[in-house]
C-alpha cells in the first residue's frame, strides 16, 4: 500500500477521534474510530523492512497530532507553553504507547498483543492523572461526555471503563475485518457477534440504569452567578475592583432570599486576599458576610487569588517567593472561599495546577525557568497547592466538595471530597481564557461524567462559558449561555450514598500498570535471550 493511502488511513482515525469532541458526531463513533489506524500498524507488521518501526512511529505521530490539534487547538489563546504541551508532547506521548504496541506484536501471540494494547493505553492515561504534566482531557472515556445515557456505568468503572469500551471494540472490529478479506466466513459470524454484544450490552445497561435511577435526598437551593467579566480586557487591571465585587453581589442580590442555601460565584472571583489577616474584616468579604447574617443560613462559596506571608525559620513550601528584601516570603494561592455569618471563613486551595500556566513541571529540576510561567491571575510562577482536598461544611450540616476549574477533570481526586462526606459538588471555573471555543463546552461536558461517577448533583459557576445545574445522572437541568451576566437559581438534590468508583477510583488504571509492567519485563526477557542465543551461535 502507497504511503498516500498509509497516511489517509492514519487521517482517518484522527477525525474520526476528534468528532465527538467537536459535538460534530456522538461518541458511538469512537467504537470504530480506532479500526483505520490498527490496518495501518498490521500492514506495516508484515512488512520485512528494518526501519517499520519508526514508518508507523511517523504513521501513529500523524493521527495524534492532528486529532490533538483539531480538538485542543483553542489553548494557544491562553499560554502557548501549555498548547505546546497538549498538541505536540501529548501526541508523541500517544503515539509511544502505539509504537511499544508494535514492537511486542512482532513477538507476542496476537491475543497477548491486543492485551498489551488495551493496558499500555489505560496505563497512559492513569499516568496522565497522577504525574507532573497532568493532562487527561483526551481520555478516551471523555468522548461520550454528551450521551450520558451510554455511560452510567461509569459509576463503577470511572472513564476509564469507556476507554476499555473503545479499545476492546476497536479491536474485535479489526479481528472481524481481518476474517472478511480473508472470507473465514464462519469465524467472521463469531467475531460479529462479539462486536455486537460488546456494544449493545453496556448500552443496554447504561439505559436501564439511566430510566430507573431515583435520586434521593435533600434539596437544596442554590444560586450560581456568571459575572462575565473579560479575563482579558477587564478582569485583572482595567475594571476596578470594587466594581467587580458589586457585579456579584447585584446578581446575587437579585435571586436571593430566605430559603436559599448556597450562592456559588467563579473562580478568582475576589481581588487578590491576604491569609494573613482576618478575612472576615477584608473590604472584598465583608460585603457577603453582612447579606450572610441577614440571610442566616445562606453560605457565599467563591473563588478568589489568595496569599500567604512567611517569616524565616517558618516551613516554607517549594513554591514560595521573595517579598521585597526584609527577609519575608509569600506564597499565591489559587482559592475556593466559604463565607457565611460564622467568623471563620473556611478556604481550599487549588491543588491540581494547569501545566505550563499556574506551574512549572518538575520545577524541582528547572526552577531556573520559574519565572516563565504565566498565571492566569495575574501572577508569576508556579502557585502553591494543599497536600489533601478538603470539603466545606454548613452550619445547617451540608457538607460540598469545592473544585477549582482543572480539578473537574479529575475523577479519582474529587472521590476523596465524596468519601469525606460531601453531598454535592461545586464546580467553579473561569473560561474565558478560551474564548469562544469548543474548549468551555468540552469542560462543561466532563462535569456531567463526574456526576455520574459520584452520583452527586453538580453546581457550577462560570465567570462565563456555561454555568449550569447537573443532576446525579449528569443531565444538564439548566444552563447559561456563553459571554452572559446573568445568574440562576435552582434546587439540586444532596446524595450520602458511595458508589463502587468513589470507594475504588481508578482501579483499571492500577489493575493496567501491574499487567503492562509484566507484559514489558517479558518482553525484555524474551529480547535478551535471543541476543544471549546468538552471542552462542557466534
Amino acid at each position: 500500500m502507497k504511503r498516500t493511502h498509509l497516511a489517509g488511513l492514519s487521517i482517518s482515525s484522527a477525525i474520526l477521534l476528534s468528532l465527538p469532541w467537536l459535538r460534530l458526531l456522538p461518541g458511538w463513533i469512537l467504537l470504530g474510530a480506532l479500526l483505520p489506524l490498527l490496518i495501518v500498524e498490521d500492514i506495516l507488521s508484515e512488512r520485512r523492512k528494518h526501519n517499520r518501526s519508526i514508518v508507523f512511529f511517523g504513521y501513529a505521530y500523524l493521527c495524534f497530532l492532528l486529532w490533538n490539534a483539531l480538538t485542543t487547538w483553542w489553548i494557544v489563546n491562553a499560554t502557548l507553553i501549555g498548547a505546546v504541551l497538549a498538541i505536540f508532547v501529548n501526541a508523541a506521548f500517544m503515539a509511544s504507547v502505539w509504537w511499544l504496541y508494535h514492537l511486542v506484536k512482532l513477538k507476542f501471540p496476537s491475543r497477548l498483543a491486543n492485551l498489551s494494547l488495551v493496558v499500555f493505553w489505560i496505563s497512559f492515561e492513569y499516568l496522565h492523572f497522577n504525574w507532573q504534566i497532568e493532562w487527561p482531557w483526551l481520555t478516551l472515556g471523555n468522548g461520550f461526555a454528551n450521551q450520558v445515557s451510554l455511560v452510567q456505568w461509569y459509576e463503577y468503572t470511572g472513564i476509564l471503563g469507556g476507554s476499555l469500551w473503545v479499545l476492546i471494540t476497536n479491536l474485535l472490529l479489526f479481528d472481524l475485518y481481518k476474517t472478511l478479506i480473508k472470507s473465514e466466513f464462519k469465524i467472521s459470524f463469531a467475531s460479529m457477534t462479539a462486536v455486537i454484544l460488546t456494544i449493545l450490552i453496556p448500552v443496554f445497561f447504561s439505559v436501564f440504569q439511566y430510566t430507573h435511577y431515583h435520586e434521593k435526598g435533600k434539596n437544596i437551593e442554590i444560586v450560581s452567578l456568571q459575572p462575565n467579566i473579560d479575563p482579558y480586557n477587564e478582569k485583572f487591571g482595567r475594571m476596578p475592583e470594587e466594581k467587580q465585587v458589586g457585579i456579584l453581589l447585584y446578581l446575587a442580590d437579585s435571586l436571593i432570599t430566605d430559603s436559599t442555601d448556597y450562592v456559588i460565584g467563579p473562580e478568582t472571583a475576589l481581588p487578590p486576599i491576604w491569609e494573613n489577616d482576618s478575612m472576615i474584616n477584608s473590604p472584598f468579604i465583608s460585603p457577603f458576610y453582612k447579606r450572610a447574617q441577614h440571610y442566616h443560613k445562606v453560605n457565599f462559596i467563591l473563588g478568589a487569588t489568595t496569599q500567604k506571608l512567611f517569616h524565616k525559620g517558618d516551613i516554607m513550601p517549594e513554591t514560595v517567593r521573595k517579598f521585597g528584601s526584609n527577609g519575608l516570603f509569600y506564597d499565591v494561592y489559587n482559592t475556593a472561599l466559604q463565607i457565611n455569618n460564622s467568623n471563620e471563613v473556611q478556604r481550599y486551595h487549588k491543588s491540581i495546577l494547569v501545566s505550563g500556566v499556574e506551574k512549572m513541571p518538575f520545577s524541582r529540576y528547572f526552577s531556573f525557568v520559574e519565572d516563565f510561567i504565566i498565571d492566569l491571575g495575574g501572577t508569576t510562577g508556579s502557585l502553591g497547592v494543599q497536600q489533601k482536598p478538603t470539603n466545606f461544611r454548613s452550619a445547617d450540616g451540608y457538607i460540598v466538595a469545592p473544585v477549582i476549574c482543572f480539578e473537574s477533570v479529575f475523577g479519582e481526586y474529587i472521590t476523596h471530597d465524596i468519601r469525606n462526606g460531601a453531598g454535592l459538588i461545586f464546580i467553579i471555573t473561569n473560561d474565558g481564557w478560551w474564548k469562544n471555543t469548543p474548549g468551555y463546552r468540552q469542560h462543561l461536558s466532563y462535569a456531567r461524567l463526574r456526576a455520574i461517577e459520584t452520583r452527586r448533583s453538580i453546581a457550577r459557576s462560570a465567570n462565563t462559558g456555561i454555568s449550569a445545574f447537573i443532576n446525579q445522572r449528569g443531565d444538564i437541568l439548566q444552563q447559561t449561555g456563553w459571554w452572559e451576566r446573568t445568574a440562576m437559581k435552582g434546587t439540586l438534590t444532596s446524595n450520602d450514598k458511595l458508589t463502587f468508583y468513589v470507594r475504588y477510583g481508578d482501579y483499571l488504571g492500577r489493575i493496567s500498570s501491574f499487567i503492562s509492567v509484566l507484559l514489558i519485563l517479558y518482553y525484555i526477557s524474551m529480547f535478551y535471550k535471543k541476543l544471549v542465543q546468538r552471542n552462542h551461535m557466534n
